[in-house]
């Protein structure tokens, strides 16, 4: 049973883009544009939305290819007339909705992630017999493990990168920001013990010996605390 990972960028450089695509929409044509195409059964030529939001053509086109430029819509070539071969013209330039998925959460959340997460752990346990718990905790580990990375990246690095919004005290690593806040409180136990193990495979993943993770809840920052390790 593989992982597919919602967010292993180490720089914000995702959460930047989405920020962006979002702020894009917020041009009232560029909106009515975006809008418009993703109702339609099929791609949409620029033609074809501009007289069907009574625009110029020059307007439909640059803000569907600023849609474009934010990966909200994706273009395809197609000729329209149905002939082929030479003498059939050009393929018109059309849009239709991108597969890129934008979700942006200040301050960070990963809640898609935790629910990936459980139902991987409830599937397994089902068909090997092993409690949910135990198959969850090692899949958040081995989860964990592969954010670190392949570069053996920084640790703070990496919980920035991942929404945890690290700080330092002393010698231990306060966890500002749990990506998974609403359902930490409503299913502590739970939750808490999936991030628990996800951040310990972080540490193992970066072969981080010097600090351990451990629960310390509290209010204003993540259940899970670095602490120097025994």
């Amino acid at each position: 049973m593989g992982f597919t990972l919602v967010f292993v960028d180490h720089s914000k450089e995702a959460p930047r883009h989405d920020i962006s695509a979002v702020a894009a929409l917020d041009e009232p044509n560029r909106r009515r544009l975006y809008d418009h195409v993703v109702r339609q059964p099929g791609p949409v030529s620029r033609d074809e939305a501009a007289a069907a939001l009574g625009l110029a053509r020059q307007t439909a086109a640059f803000h569907l290819d600023r849609l474009t430029d934010e990966s909200l819509l994706d273009v395809v070539y197609e000729r329209r007339s149905g002939r082929t071969g030479p003498g059939a013209g050009r393929p018109a330039k059309l849009y239709k909705r991108s597969a890129k998925q934008v979700a942006v959460s200040l301050p960070e959340r990963h809640y898609e992630l935790a629910g990936r997460l459980l139902a991987q752990a409830l599937e397994e346990s089902e068909a090997t017999g092993e409690p949910v718990r135990p198959v969850l905790h090692r899949r958040a580990h081995e989860l964990g493990a592969q954010l670190a990375g392949p570069e053996q990246a920084d640790v703070l690095a990496v919980l920035e990168g991942n929404g945890f919004e690290p700080r330092c005290e002393g010698d231990a690593v306060v966890l500002g920001n749990c990506p998974f806040h609403t359902l930490a409180r409503e299913h502590t136990r739970t939750v808490c013990g999936m991030n628990l193990h996800l951040l310990r495979g972080v540490l193992d993943g970066l072969a981080e010996d010097g600090l351990q993770a451990r629960l310390d809840p509290g209010p204003g920052h993540c259940c899970v605390r670095l602490e120097p390790a025994a």
